[in-house]
């Protein structure tokens, strides 16, 4: 599946041009697609090396949350890292 602005939001924004701006985007595609190099292409401007991806995706029907950052970018072309899944158990 192509990418969906729609699924992407700002969390926090840099202001001192220091820290990683944080984004949330959630999507049904695996994390394996968010992460293919250009995934974000059409909204790379938005994007500086080292802010940081909460992405929310899934496999097989069943959510996935990882965490990404943006290893290159230069004008539409952009690179994600490949992801750090956050592990879930609910054992009650």
């Amino acid at each position: 599946m192509a990418f969906d602005a729609a699924g992407l939001n700002t969390i926090s924004a840099s202001k001192s041009g220091n820290a990683p701006a944080l984004f949330s985007y959630a999507t049904t595609d695996t994390i394996a697609t968010v992460n293919t190099a250009n995934y974000f292409t059409t909204v790379a401007d938005l994007f500086e090396v080292g802010d940081i991806i909460f992405a929310r995706t899934s496999t097989g029907g069943t959510q996935v949350v990882s965490i990404c950052f943006v290893a290159s970018v230069s004008g539409t072309s952009i690179d994600v890292t490949d992801g750090l899944t956050v592990t879930a158990t609910d054992s009650d």
